[in-house]
């Protein structure tokens, strides 16, 4: 694990911001040097009201919006949320403007991936919400834009980058609390009727149900987990020794895979991965998403959203190792990803998340999905 830390600080030596001002200005595009400026391009998933007020609360400044969609219902939310906030008719004009440095998206999955590289090659850094793109196609894309144009591309995996018992695990791992990390099991359930994702109770759009759009389950969501087992075990790269998928509870839907499961593997370990949308009614929030962290000295696990028949709230970390057990308290960990993202902006820095762990977690994802045998009633 130190080894990779020392990995990630190599790669943060950058060019100066001076240099890369005076770069962005004979290109025609401006670089702001103080406040940051932001455009949400794409409304359509509610991870945007987090992407948005992450930004704002780090110092940026939101400065314009505008989707395919105005009518969808998370739209309508940003718009009487940020009512002070321009609306473009369309979202290439926010995109080619030279006053605008990031650009952040919650668009449906499958035009993620365009807006990325649009926004990339008009020089803006991009801030994505998970999946980052949906193909291998688009990801080849991003990755060329990223090359060319020397801006970043970041996948807000939330379920580790905005979860403090998240971040709180991972200075545990640093600090050598359970040795050397041998393993991950990661379980993302959620729950499809779940109103923090429904605009409202307008219920699920139709893209939500179609496979070429959202991009296969093990790509919308188990993405999470599979950034959370690089992260963890310090994996600069890994394999996907086997997948699956399924639908087995929504037969009248078949675009929707509502279960997804993989084994994944890199040089030092090895990872279980879970992802569905059985999350019952009887469950007070959207669903129990857990970690368990192996280390050769002891290991960690995390109640990320609830402690079931438990503590009341969330973030609950468990630690077992020579010492004996402890529950850790996490409402004091900060959450830095949104300030780090600001200052990789102004200081042409990797520090929020490095490139090449985004791009290898994406990746895994699409292989992943590639590969899965798949079950029951899904396509």
């Amino acid at each position: 694990m130190e080894e990779w830390w020392r990995r990630q600080d190599r790669r943060r030596v950058r060019p100066g911001l001076a240099v890369l001002t005076l770069i962005h200005l004979l290109k025609g595009t401006v670089l702001t040097t103080n406040t940051v400026r932001f455009a949400a391009v794409g409304l359509d998933h509610a991870h945007i009201h987090g992407q948005i007020a992450g930004l704002i609360a780090a110092g940026a400044e939101f400065v314009a919006m505008a989707t395919d969609d105005p009518a969808a219902a998370i739209a309508v939310q940003v718009r009487e949320r940020y009512p002070d906030v321009p609306v473009a008719d369309f979202p290439a004009e926010l995109i080619e403007r030279d006053d605008i440095d990031v650009i952040v998206t919650a668009a449906v999955p499958d035009r993620r991936g365009p807006i990325a590289v649009a926004a990339l090659r008009a020089g803006k850094d991009v801030v994505a919400d998970k999946p980052g793109c949906v193909s291998f196609a688009q990801l080849e894309e991003i990755e060329k834009a990223v090359a060319e144009s020397g801006r970043f591309w970041s996948v807000t995996f939330s379920e580790r980058l905005e979860v403090r018992s998240a971040i709180k695990a991972g200075e545990l791992v640093r600090e050598g609390r359970i040795g050397t990390v041998v393993q991950t099991i990661g379980l993302g359930p959620h729950r499809i009727g779940d109103r923090g994702h429904l605009g409202g109770g307008a219920g699920r759009p139709d893209w939500f149900y179609d496979k070429n759009r959202y991009g296969g389950i093990l790509v919308d969501i188990a993405s999470h987990q599979i950034d959370q087992f690089l992260f963890y075990t310090g994996s600069r790269t890994a394999e996907v020794v086997a997948s699956s998928v399924g639908n087995f509870a929504n037969p009248g839907k078949p675009g929707l895979q509502d279960f997804g499961d993989l084994l994944i593997r890199s040089d030092n370990a090895q990872g279980y991965i879970r992802v569905d949308w059985y999350t019952p009614d009887g469950l007070p929030t959207w669903g129990d998403g857990r970690l368990m962290i192996l280390g050769t000295e002891g290991y960690i696990e995390l109640r990320k959203y609830v402690d079931i028949a438990g503590r009341p709230g969330t973030d609950h970390v468990f630690l077992v190792n020579h010492e004996g057990m402890e529950y850790i308290d996490c409402s004091d960990v900060q959450l830095t990803y949104y300030a780090d993202l600001l200052n990789d902006v102004r200081d042409r820095t990797s520090t929020a998340a490095p490139q090449e762990h985004t791009l290898e977690t994406m990746r895994l994802a699409l292989t992943a999905q590639q590969q899965a045998v798949v079950r029951g009633a899904a396509e």
